[in-house]
């Protein structure tokens, strides 16, 4: 018997496991898709709930643009700031808002449905839990106000698939997408993302700071740190910490007038240049890389950490902040930052096996990774020199 018996190394008995799965897949996904099948289970009473469930989602999918509309149209309206203080009559936010009745109720109602108003007594309307959650995040304002961009870029989605797509609105909106040299780049290509970096900045810094508390740290340097935004909320948070930015050198520009609003100039030294040409500054002892890494090629990146890892003493510690494929926040990750970086024109969300491996070849001795709270689906990465 034990010589008919051939036992299984565990890679193969793991590829049993999978050609099973495969082979039960191919036969559930021919029983769903007979329509027989989907009249008896919409019927029958422990599947009903089920597949009217899944109805429901496929019907979402159909209708999210609608609904992602909804949301710029309330947005660029301000109606979440109009019923702030108490909700308002239909006729008085259409006066408001230049619409007449008739649209203003219908928008109204729509937004409704989605939970981003609530309707309150007397036909009036105040603020839903979506559109509070919505109001209470100004960088989450910047960011569907933003989306206007990339909505014009998925008018034709099998166009942009296939890169038949003429110029996207969101290459030149981020322009170093599209140049050879983003050190040329002047105060006029910068200054609209360099603002929604600093408007939505706060919402990651929080999550990261959470993630990884720097108390034990002496010096911050934020690599690409835009404006700011990032160390103004590491020096409120941890009152000991020496900061360094270093962005491009139009970038740092508006750091400058950041830090002396926010009171810290004297805790930052600012930096100008190219991080994929410039060497890094020296004397941090933990660096950060705020969305950074998902709009460069896996190239750029190792070139990039390279960098950092000659920049950070032994023991050093590297910070990436980002989405990370893999890591339980799905949708968001794979479908709308996979489709966004594609109409960006550059870059990629990575799994945690990719950071790894880069971080690895880079000269990084220990990596582990943390999820944040969820707000903007940040994953957080450490990496120790």
């Amino acid at each position: 018997m034990r010589d008919m018996v051939r036992l299984l190394a565990p890679n193969e008995y793991g590829s049993a496991i999978r050609m099973f799965a495969d082979k039960w897949k191919r036969l559930r996904d021919r029983i769903y898709v007979n329509p027989a099948f989907q009249r008896r289970a919409s019927r029958f009473f422990l599947t009903r709930a089920i597949a009217r469930r899944r109805a429901r989602d496929v019907f979402d999918l159909c209708a999210g643009f609608v609904y992602s509309q909804v949301l710029s149209a309330c947005v660029q309206l301000e109606i979440f700031q109009q019923v702030r203080d108490g909700p308002m009559s239909v006729r008085d936010i259409a006066r408001r808002c230049g619409l007449s009745p008739e649209a203003a109720s219908r928008l109204l109602e729509a937004a409704s449905s989605l939970r981003l108003l609530e309707k309150r007594s007397g036909e009036r309307f105040g603020l839903g839990p979506l559109g509070a959650a919505v109001l209470g995040n100004p960088g989450l304002i910047a960011m569907i106000d933003h989306h206007r961009h990339l909505y014009v870029d998925l008018n034709d989605p099998v166009a942009l698939l296939r890169n038949e797509a003429a110029d996207t609105q969101l290459s030149k909106y981020w322009p170093y997408a599209e140049t050879a040299s983003a050190r040329d780049l002047g105060q006029n290509d910068i200054a609209d993302y360099s603002a929604l970096m600093a408007a939505s900045q706060p919402i990651v810094a929080d999550e990261v700071l959470d993630c990884y508390p720097l108390d034990a740290h002496q010096c911050l340097l934020d690599v690409g740190g835009g404006e700011g935004a990032f160390i103004a909320e590491a020096a409120a948070r941890f009152p000991n910490l020496r900061l360094m930015v270093f962005d491009l050198p139009a970038v740092v520009e508006r750091a400058g007038a950041f830090v002396e609003r926010a009171g810290i100039s004297q805790r930052v030294s600012i930096y100008g240049g190219d991080f994929f040409s410039d060497s890094l500054p020296r004397g941090a002892d933990v660096v950060s890389l705020v969305r950074i890494a998902l709009d460069h090629d896996d190239s750029k990146v190792l070139t990039l950490l390279k960098s950092i890892r000659a920049a950070l003493p032994a023991g050093g510690t590297l910070l990436i902040a980002e989405p990370v494929a893999g890591s339980g926040y799905a949708p968001m990750v794979s479908a709308y930052f996979g489709i966004y970086l594609m109409a960006m024109g550059r870059g990629r969300v990575r799994t945690r096996q990719k950071f790894e491996q880069l971080l690895r070849e880079a000269g990084f001795q220990k990596v582990s990774f943390r999820n944040g709270r969820g707000a903007l689906q940040t994953g957080v990465v450490i990496a120790i020199a």
